[in-house]
């Protein structure tokens, strides 16, 4: 590589230091919120309905009409997706240090405020809540290019994968977080508030006290975002920014003579080299980029995208299921805080079960076994998993077998986790030429949220039973569970095959593999995927 920067070259081959791990909890804090936040709201949604659905002399406590529902929990994925576009555009226009304080800031004030959400009525309240989470949830999008494309720029090359794996896998311990603080809330406000169950008083079920409980769970969020705010506004631009984008090989040189603890000197004139070299200066809508990398962004959104499909409709059926499977009572014979109680225990022991496992096992083996590997088995597994639920679905909805249909929903958990929820994360900011790094990350990423949406809401209509009477109120009649598997099952196998336009990226360095110093007069020299840059 004729015009590899030192500079890089050195982020290439440090040892794995105190600062990588610096910038795992700085970057991951934001994930953890994120995590935080999106699945906390799945805790509370029952308590809402009871709060401000209660209908007099009904048998069932209230809950949230379909639209209200489908509201309150998709609208932080509309800000998501939104935010995951604008702030991976904006990384790579102003830098990846500016903009990261801007997202953080925008997920402590909407955290906090969602918690406020004003007036008591329904409409008043439910109306502020989806506002301020659109918002949190358009900060919370930018995080996911700015943090991939700032580990993946920090890190060695030995073990990229798994420090940008590491900073999604923070994601597990705000799922479990989030379980673990409702199960604290609803524990204290249970012992201090006690209520008969619905059923035997439907008013008194719900005390007053427990509109406090909602907002303290949604408020907490705003906490670990708030902690490393200082922390991230001290962390220094990314060398690859600086140099390969902004220009400034003087300052990338100082910034990670600090970092590294090294002297490097400053190479003006190979910046200015590259600067002159037009073959690396193709925009995102150019010909010579879908050339080069066309099939991979296809690659990278398309398995994101059916990846999220599956992931998000489990995700937010869980206490569906649960409660199909018994594991939760009947609603009308809990009170409203003792539901939230057992919503938030049946999600904390699933995650500490599979979920997050899932994640720190991807950490341990991405770097030896290699993205493609592991996407690809993920996908597998859980195309069989789904199946083997689908199939004989009225085998496992018997009593008898419940621990069995728990194992293997765990399992198809265990495998999404150790597997493409982990690699599609990391693959983006590894594959992309440094100026179109985190506006590729954030396509891939809104992409996914795109088919979290779809998962989301789409089986939310879909899962309902096929029989109108039977389905929940305010539902039309849909396709029933098994069918519903039996979908996801297909969508993961489609997983599969798209899997295979995504390149290996493990163990070779960022420039290697989005063929940025290329040098024109070597044609020994091939990128890691011919991607020759042409002489002009």
């Amino acid at each position: 590589m004729a015009k590899e920067l030192q500079v890089l070259s050195a982020l290439d081959v440090a040892k794995t230091q105190w600062y990588h791990f610096t910038a795992i909890i700085i970057a991951g804090m934001g994930f953890f919120t994120d995590a935080y936040d999106l699945f906390c709201i799945s805790l509370v949604t029952k308590l809402l309905g009871r709060i401000y659905y209660h209908v007099d002399g009904a048998e069932k406590p209230g809950t949230l009409p379909p639209n209200v529902s489908a509201a309150v929990n998709g609208v932080a994925f509309c800000g998501t997706l939104a935010g995951q576009l604008f702030f991976g555009w904006l990384g790579d226009k102003m830098g990846r240090k500016k903009v990261y304080g801007m997202t953080l800031m925008l997920m402590v004030i909407c955290s906090v405020a969602s918690g406020l959400s004003f007036g008591h009525n329904a409409k008043a309240v439910m109306s502020t809540l989806c506002f301020f989470r659109f918002w949190l949830g358009f900060g919370i999008g930018g995080d996911y290019p700015l943090s991939a494309t700032i580990m993946s720029e920090y890190a060695n090359k030995k073990t990229r994968g798994a420090f940008i794996a590491a900073v999604f896998a923070m994601q597990g311990f705000g799922i479990l977080a989030g379980g673990m603080f409702a199960i604290i809330v609803s524990s204290a406000f249970r012992a201090r508030f006690d209520a008969p169950a619905y059923e035997v008083d439907a008013v008194a079920s719900t005390v007053p006290q427990a509109d406090y409980v909602w907002r303290i769970i949604l408020m907490v969020g705003a906490l670990p975002a708030a902690l490393t705010y200082y922390w991230r506004m001290k962390m220094p631009e990314t060398a690859r920014y600086t140099a390969l984008v902004a220009k400034n090989a003087k300052q990338a040189a100082s910034d990670m003579s600090k970092v590294l603890q090294v002297d490097l000197e400053a190479e003006e004139q190979k910046v200015q080299q590259l600067a002159q070299d037009k073959s690396n200066s193709f925009g995102l809508l150019s010909k010579e980029f879908l050339r080069r990398h066309g099939l991979h962004l296809l690659g990278t959104t398309s398995t994101w995208f059916l990846l999220d499909i599956a992931f998000y409709s489990q995700n937010l059926f869980q206490k569906d299921i649960f409660s199909a499977i018994g594991w939760i009572p009947p609603a009308k014979t809990m009170n409203a805080i003792e539901e939230v109680f057992r919503i938030a225990r049946a999600q904390t022991l699933i995650a500490l079960c599979s979920t997050v496992p899932g994640y720190w096992f991807t950490v341990a083996f991405i770097d030896k076994m290699g993205r493609f590997a592991i996407q690809l088995m993920g996908f597998f597994f859980m195309t069989v998993f789904m199946f083997a639920l689908a199939i004989p679905y009225n085998h496992w909805t018997h009593r008898d077998n419940r621990i069995g249909f728990v194992v293997m929903y765990s399992l198809t958990f265990f495998f999404a986790n150790f597997g493409p929820n982990a690699t599609t994360f990391v693959v983006p900011a590894e594959i992309f030429p440094a100026r179109l790094r985190s506006t590729c990350h954030g396509i891939s990423a809104a992409s996914g949220k795109l088919g979290a949406i779809v998962g989301a809401f789409g089986f939310l209509y879909l899962a309902q039973n096929k029989d109108k009477a039977k389905a929940d109120a305010g539902y039309p009649a849909g396709i029933g569970v098994r069918n519903s598997l039996i979908v996801l099952g297909v969508v993961n196998f489609l997983g599969m095959v798209f899997t295979l336009l995504v390149p290996e990226s493990k163990g070779k360095s960022l420039e290697e593999m989005s063929g940025e110093n290329e040098d024109d007069n070597q044609p020994g020299e091939q990128s890691s995927y011919n991607s020759r840059t042409i002489a002009v």
